[in-house]
Parts: structure tokens; C-alpha cells; sequence
């Protein structure tokens, strides 16, 4: 596993780095935007690590500019910046997940194999098409449909709703869309969850008469054709 590290807390980065390199990886270290976007987009990684505030380009921007390139490599975002705004602006820039300073090391690893075995399973998987009443996802073309309507979303609304549709007409708790779509354990602290349905439900149901994405009051979300008992 070859690992990009880009913080410009040198002690921070360097502490990583050690406990990475302990644990078997190899890490690059990058200490500003800019170098981090040359080695990124220059060379080959398993992951990248970046921090959000960074000098010279910042870490949402720098996001975008990899996930434009290098739209598969996983990406972990780590930041003191823990609030929801920041969370949902950090995933809509294409971050795979989020981990807030102070942290554990042994809690980054978890992350990370979390990453990367996700990682390892998506790129064995076959392309396919995914169908439920009008709508249609493409996971080929991360293009999604719906009676025949392109519809934009972002890649962590597009994944969220690639996991409604694998589990359409089930009720979704917050805890299992954490786990499955974010990898991370749910915090009741936040909304960032039920920030996210919202967006789909603008996306997705707003300018339809059918609706299909549903609240079940106290238990969770599902995706269904037509109304809840």
C-alpha cells in the first residue's frame, strides 16, 4: 500500500507517517496544497490523507482537483473542523470519509483498511445498472436517470443513493447508512445523514409527482414506490 500524507503540521504528518510506515504502508509526505496536488496527480497511491486547511490550495479545492483526475482513490479528509457544515462541504468536495483532530491512531487505521478493502471490492466489481420504478443508476457512468432525466448529484450523494437502491423497499437506519455509505460510526451529535437525504429528495423527487424516498418516522429512510402504510 502506497499512502500521500498531505498535512502541514510537520509533527502531525510526521507522527502518521511513522505509525503508517509501522503498520506496513509506504507514505509520502507533502506539507502544502500545491505539493500535494503534484504528487497526487504525478504519481500512482492507494490513498490519500489530506488535511483541509493546507497552504497554497486548500483541502476541499484540492479534492476536487484529484477526484476530477483520479476519480476512484479512496480519500480521507483530516481536519478540526467537526461540524456538520464542514462535513457535508468536505464529502461534496469527494471525500470517502472524515476524521476530526484530536485523533487515534489505531482509530485512522481502522479507517483506512475500511478504505481500502472498500476500495479493493469496487474494483473487482462488474459494471452494472441499477433500476427502480423511472429512476436508473448507472455505476459504469456515475450517471443517474429518472424517466429519462439526467440528474447531477454529488459523489457522496450518488453513493448514497446507490445504497438505497441495492436496499430499496427496507427501511435504512442512520447507523447502517453511516457504516455502509460513510464507513464510519454514527454520531448522534450530527445531521449530516438527514442532510443528505434532503439533498436527494431535491434531486430526486422534487419535480415528480411519485415520490421515493421516504421517512419512517423514529426508525430510518427507505426507498419505495408509492406511500408508506
Amino acid at each position: 500500500m502506497n499512502i500521500l500524507v498531505i498535512e502541514d503540521e510537520e509533527r502531525l504528518a510526521v507522527l502518521v507517517k511513522q505509525g503508517l510506515e509501522e503498520n506496513g504502508y509506504a507514505t509520502t509526505l507533502a506539507f502544502d496544497g500545491l505539493t500535494g496536488k503534484y504528487l497526487a496527480l504525478q504519481n500512482d497511491y492507494d490513498l490519500i490523507i489530506m488535511d483541509i486547511i493546507l497552504p497554497n490550495i486548500n483541502g476541499i479545492d484540492l479534492c476536487k482537483e484529484v477526484r476530477a483526475v483520479k476519480p476512484d482513490i479512496p480519500i480521507l479528509m483530516l481536519t478540526a473542523l467537526g461540524t456538520t457544515n464542514d462535513k457535508v462541504e468536505a464529502f461534496d468536495a469527494g471525500a470517502d470519509d472524515y476524521l476530526v483532530k484530536p485523533f487515534d491512531f489505531r482509530e485512522l487505521h481502522v479507517r483506512l483498511r475500511a478504505l481500502t478493502k472498500r476500495s479493493a471490492v469496487n474494483s473487482k466489481r462488474q459494471d452494472y445498472i441499477l433500476k427502480y420504478a423511472d429512476l436508473e443508476l448507472n455505476d459504469q457512468t456515475k450517471i443517474v436517470k429518472r424517466s429519462g432525466i439526467e440528474i447531477v448529484l454529488t459523489p457522496k450523494e450518488f453513493k448514497l443513493l446507490e445504497y438505497m437502491m441495492q436496499n430499496s423497499e427496507r427501511v435504512l437506519s442512520r447507523t447502517e447508512i453511516a457504516d455502509k455509505v460513510w464507513d464510519t460510526h454514527f454520531d448522534t451529535g450530527t445531521n449530516f445523514i438527514d442532510v443528505y437525504i434532503n439533498y436527494l429528495r431535491k434531486k430526486v423527487d422534487k419535480n415528480f409527482e411519485q415520490k421515493l424516498i421516504h421517512t419512517k418516522a423514529g426508525m430510518g429512510f427507505i426507498l419505495r414506490h408509492g406511500e408508506l402504510n
